[in-house]
């Protein structure tokens, strides 16, 4: 069994980008995603491609 797990980014309506799990992305999927970025292997991959988004003007920092 494969336990691996995948993480995306996902943008709101207020501009902010969160990093999710693809579980909780199917599970309870935000109300308003306005984009998503992913797959991700690991958390860690995650947050440095959201701190170049950041630094690109498509997410806002929290």
């Amino acid at each position: 069994m494969d336990n691996r797990q995948n993480w995306y980014i996902v943008k709101s309506g207020g501009g902010d980008c969160a990093i999710v799990s693809e579980n909780d992305l199917e599970a309870s999927p935000p109300p308003e995603i306005i984009e998503q970025w992913g797959p991700f292997p690991s958390p860690d991959a995650a947050i440095a491609r959201r701190v170049g988004l950041i630094r690109a003007g498509k997410c806002k920092p929290r």
